[in-house]
């Protein structure tokens, strides 16, 4: 509580009373990727006049490096809303506090997002609370669908809905293509791609990420579902190369039948290419399900930070994820990560959120200390499967792949045991 007197009509300093908290400064990162919405949730907060969060923005692609050079040398925010597949790693090197009896004691604990606190926990411990959220989706331009003969309302629901479709849209020529994906990047497949798999029945970790399960029936499936559309001609021949750089540009450029994404496209899409009509759904399994992949972030506190602090951050946290933060996140760019405010966060926003909300409350999220080595290293091993397998001129090759990456992930994996 902040006790202010006013003399004179002037306003002096706060005055410190026997037990009452004082206000308190806490320093917080976010990735670029939340340039959006952190801000205003800052702003919001700090208005409140209580405690202050010191905003720093991240460039994407330097955090994790950034956070950890700095908690090496001590110098780490108070708090951060880190990635949340880094989650475990970072709570494995002993680098975060711990949060149970926090989290657990929020009476809307039971509807946060259990994708985030599912990476959040580590050795049984909540070290990683949900923060923002995305979702993997499957997005089609229904333009091309009609100019194809097919309904534009409607969703494709299985592996075979999505070629049949995909060929009916590469019929036109002209450049258009039915399918499209980024080929050799492995944070974009691990995003859109692996929710086939599981929603086929399958899995790419067990045993909380201490066994790799790449050669799996359901994961050779996917693959040659991929892989048949490349051969068909049904995928520009751009995609095996593209490192990532077209994930969203290809789809809005207006020639692609469908492409699986991400529920950052609807706001993206609705701003910048207001007159491509597209339609949103989720990720199939084979025969029928679905899955999603559950990104965003966690919000985490380094374990060095002092405790006189933490009532604070507590405090922006339960901010968060009061009605009118997840409403603030949700009208500039985040998913709510709570599942009984979620509608009311999203009212009045394009209705094509509810979906993505939902593929996300449904969603999964990978886990494994090693994910970057694994996942997101350019040079590694799912990446180096997908683009072999995807692009294989034989099924052996594939084969050949797909060993070579269970063997190289479990050898990973050992190693950072």
């Amino acid at each position: 509580m902040n006790i202010k007197t006013f003399l004179g009509g002037g306003a002096i300093a706060a005055i410190a009373l026997p037990g009452l908290a004082q206000a308190e400064t806490f320093s917080l990162w976010v990735r670029s990727d939340g340039s959006e919405f952190m801000p205003k949730l800052v702003e919001a907060f700090n208005a409140m006049g209580e405690d202050n969060a010191e905003l720093q923005i991240v460039p994407v692609n330097e955090l994790v490096q950034k956070y950890a050079i700095a908690a090496a040398g001590g110098s780490q925010p108070d708090a951060l809303s880190l990635d949340l597949i880094y989650t475990p790693s970072f709570a494995q090197a002993g680098q975060l506090k711990d949060l149970t009896e926090f989290a657990e004691g929020l009476p809307y604990y039971d509807s946060l997002s259990k994708a985030h606190l599912s990476v959040g926990t580590y050795d049984g411990k909540i070290y990683g609370m949900p923060f923002s959220a995305d979702a993997s989706v499957l997005i089609w331009n229904k333009n091309l669908f009609e100019e194809a003969g097919l309904d534009p309302d409607k969703a494709p629901e299985t592996w075979a809905d999505i070629r049949a479709d995909a060929e009916a849209v590469s019929a036109l020529g002209d450049d258009t293509y039915g399918f499209y994906f980024s080929g050799n990047c492995g944070g974009c497949n691990i995003f859109t791609f692996t929710p086939l798999i599981w929603a086929s029945g399958g899995n790419l970790f067990e045993d909380e990420g201490a066994k790799a399960t790449v050669e799996t029936p359901q994961m050779k499936e996917a693959i040659e579902f991929y892989r048949g559309m490349v051969q068909e001609g049904l995928v520009p021949a751009g995609s095996q190369t593209d490192a990532g750089s077209n994930f969203f540009a290809a789809f809005a450029g207006g020639n692609i039948g469908i492409t699986p994404s991400g529920s950052f496209a609807i706001g993206a899409l609705n701003n910048q290419y207001p007159d491509l009509e597209y339609g949103v759904t989720y990720l199939p399994g084979k025969d029928g399900d679905w899955s999603s992949f559950a990104g965003g972030d966690n919000i985490v506190v380094s374990a060095k930070t002092a405790d006189s602090k933490m009532p604070a951050i507590q405090a922006f946290i339960e901010f968060a994820y009061s009605p009118e933060g997840q409403k603030i996140l949700a009208q500039n760019g985040s998913l709510p990560v709570r599942d009984d405010i979620a509608e009311q966060a999203l009212e009045g926003l394009d209705a094509r959120y509810l979906i993505a909300a939902k593929a996300m409350a449904k969603g999964r999220t990978p886990y494994s200390p090693v994910f970057n080595d694994l996942i997101n290293s350019r040079n590694g091993p799912w990446i180096t499967m997908l683009n072999k397998a995807f692009y294989a001129d034989s099924e052996d090759e594939v084969d050949e792949a797909m060993a070579e990456a269970q063997e190289e992930m479990q050898s990973i994996i050992d190693s950072s045991r």
